[in-house]
């Protein structure tokens, strides 16, 4: 059996930028994507930072 796969185009959604672009520059700026964790409440965890996507709008 033969399937091929078309790629149209690459977009990320990451921590440390959204786009090909953003996401580059700041991959190789050596960015990172961790810090405290603002979405929910960690005070009853021992670990309080992580990777959140910030600013995403869902269209």
């Amino acid at each position: 059996m033969n399937k091929q796969v078309v790629i149209t185009g690459v977009g990320m959604i990451t921590p440390i930028g959204s786009g090909k672009e953003r996401f580059w520059s700041n991959l190789i700026a050596g960015v990172s994507g961790v810090e405290e964790v603002s979405c929910i409440d960690t005070s009853e965890y021992k670990v309080h930072k992580g990777c959140e996507v910030k600013k995403f709008q869902v269209f």
